[in-house]
């Protein structure tokens, strides 16, 4: 013999649908505090007050041995890049910065790739992948530059505009898209 189906009491299906509400609440609160913190981590955050005058007197080596001097971009618009050839968003974003550089050049436009990396493996990269734009070596000092810059947590890419007047007009942390270059190509 079966027994008959009892109806569910309302006052227990009410209870379960509170919690419910109450377990989903907590997990999208949780979910939504984590973006927030990531995201905070991952945006530029303060720069060291001497950061734009520390940065116009630094030299750099470049892969083949030549040295590229800050100061002698000063004066111009300038899109300096931290990347490196370990990181897949750096070198996607490469030719977009090509691009840009070869585009906007003529109008005064410098572009400067940081390779927060050792000289070999820039090299061979280049070798395989060039770029129209200057690149030099800034080494693992290059993460405490870019970190006197606002990327605290150090990340890469991590790309640094800087106006005609030698003051950082924007900072951005992952790879640039084409709306962020066309937004900077406004700047002088």
């Amino acid at each position: 013999m079966t027994e008959p189906i009892s109806s569910p009491d309302p006052a227990e299906n009410a209870a379960r649908t509170r919690r419910r509400w109450l377990i989903g609440a907590v997990a999208g609160a949780a979910a939504l505090g984590g973006i927030g913190l990531g995201w905070r981590k991952y945006q530029p955050q303060a720069m060291s007050p001497t950061a734009e005058s520390e940065l116009w007197p630094l030299e750099f080596a470049s892969p083949d041995g030549r040295l590229l001097r800050m100061a002698a971009l000063r004066g111009k618009p300038v899109l300096l890049n931290f990347w490196a050839t370990w990181c897949p968003p750096c070198v996607e974003e490469l030719p977009l910065l090509s691009r840009f550089y070869q585009e906007n050049s003529a109008k005064g436009w410098q572009v400067l790739g940081l390779a927060v990396d050792q000289l070999e493996p820039v090299r061979h990269f280049l070798a395989n992948t060039p770029v129209t734009f200057p690149v030099a070596m800034a080494g693992m000092p290059g993460i405490e530059l870019s970190r006197s810059l606002g990327n605290l947590s150090g990340g890469l890419p991590f790309t640094v505009v800087l106006g005609s007047d030698g003051l950082v007009a924007h900072r951005k942390m992952g790879k640039v898209t084409p709306d962020d270059l066309r937004a900077w190509a406004l700047l002088k």
